[in-house]
């Protein structure tokens, strides 16, 4: 079987059509070189596990490297030190296993182990980390730990215990072994550790992770990625695009935002072919590109969901995002203001020119028939003032709305072009 465009978990260079991540990667590595500690956070579905199984695998050779991730660790994982940290020492071993990491095993790995196995003898996080600290100081490679979606364990006091004991091994590491680098990954920034309360507020938290360091590189696939990526699939396949051309397009639609980039690569190779509305000489163009992405609006996805369900667990996000859209309303961007942090992180919103602007053409046309969906029926905004585009006598026009909506969608599935 060949290669296809992969849009689900993570991606693998032997079965995938995928950027070259190699870049990327070495630049990452010598952040753990350095022995730093931090955080990749970014919005669902911008190639965080792919990175991370790369990087795994880049780093195995000069690193003991355990890898795991938080999904497989549910909410009753956490209900106690004891659990948890069974829990971890666990996940800890299947690490090295799957990556086969069995060379040799350290004598204190085993009696990690056999603590964890103990189970007339309670484990607390002290215990766990005076014997990760050991292992550390025998280790024949320096160890490496990273941990992936890290977000299912962000609410939990047990992890915020858990990143005060790394914070302590870390500032006494000169007299303390420890983990070389540790890496932790997902959406939610853990140095920004907000708690819900048993009332369901919020409150912020102190992080014991305010020992990380920044972790600024961009993840987006930018034309020249994109191309590299489609030359594979030109080699193989001989459509005659013109690769250039096709990454530009793609790039402009989406702003490089990985998943998008793969689901329209996806849909070009896959669906466009069998409809009968674009002749298959045609597919790999400008019209079979506008077809892929009025296909992918209209398909059910798991992004397009978590931003349904994100604006309503944020309706200060999603109130703003319909007065940028609606009433052509313009924010300063400060990355300090929660409405502008949360969409960023999200991945929904981006700083252009020194304003708050929706992330790419796809959210853009997407929040629009979304959040005019259900404008409708009400035929209400409640504004703060009646300066808007759209609002007249204090009431949503939707005929101004509609004019509005159907310009700019002819725009982006007839002219093709930001303009």
């Amino acid at each position: 079987m060949g290669k296809v465009f992969n849009t689900t978990g993570i991606c693998f260079p032997a079965k995938h059509y995928m950027v070259d991540l190699s870049g990327r990667l070495e630049q990452i590595a010598r952040m753990v070189d350095a022995g730093r500690y931090f955080c990749i956070n970014r919005a669902r579905q911008y190639g965080k596990s792919t990175v991370i199984y790369g990087l795994s695998r880049l780093l195995a050779e000069r690193y003991m490297v355990f890898s795991l991730s938080f999904q497989r660790m549910s909410a009753a994982k956490f209900r106690d030190e004891d659990t948890f940290c069974r829990a971890f020492i666990s996940r800890m071993q299947q690490s090295l296993a799957i990556q086969g990491q069995q060379e040799p095993w350290p004598e204190y790995m085993d009696i990690l182990a056999a603590r964890a196995a103990d189970l007339h003898r309670p484990l607390d996080l002290t215990d766990m980390f005076d014997d990760i600290s050991l292992l550390c100081a025998h280790s024949p490679k320096p160890m490496i730990l990273i941990i992936d979606e890290v977000d299912n364990a962000c609410n939990n006091q047990i992890f915020v215990d858990f990143l005060g004991q790394l914070r302590d091994l870390y500032l006494n590491r000169e007299l303390t072994p420890t983990f070389r680098s540790v890496i932790l990954v997902g959406v939610y920034n853990v140095k920004n550790l907000r708690l819900k309360g048993q009332n369901g507020g919020e409150h912020r938290y102190n992080s014991p992770w305010n020992i990380a360091d920044d972790f600024t590189m961009d993840m987006r696939f930018h034309p020249e990625d994109i191309a590299g990526m489609l030359r594979e699939y030109e080699s193989e396949r001989h459509t005659g695009m013109d690769i250039a051309a096709m990454s530009r397009m793609i790039f402009d639609y989406t702003d490089g935002y990985p998943y998008m980039v793969s689901r329209l690569c996806k849909l070009l190779d896959e669906r466009i072919p069998e409809t009968d509305s674009i002749p298959r000489r045609d597919v790999w163009t400008k019209e079979g590109l506008l077809a892929a992405i009025r296909l992918f609006l209209k398909e059910p996805n798991t992004l397009f969901e978590d931003m349904v369900k994100k604006l309503d667990e944020y309706p200060d996000l999603k109130e703003k995002i319909s007065y940028i859209l609606f009433r052509g309303t313009k924010y300063t961007f400060e990355i300090d203001s929660r409405f502008a942090s949360i969409g960023c992180m999200f991945g929904f919103l981006k700083e252009d020119n020194g304003f708050v602007s929706i992330a790419n053409r796809l959210f853009e046309t997407k929040l629009y028939n979304l959040l005019l969906a259900e404008s409708e029926g009400h035929n209400e905004l409640n504004p703060p003032d009646a300066k808007s585009q759209f609002i007249v006598q204090g009431m949503l026009q939707m005929d101004l709305v509609m004019q509005k909506f159907y310009q700019y969608f002819e725009d982006i599935t007839v002219r093709g072009t930001i303009i």
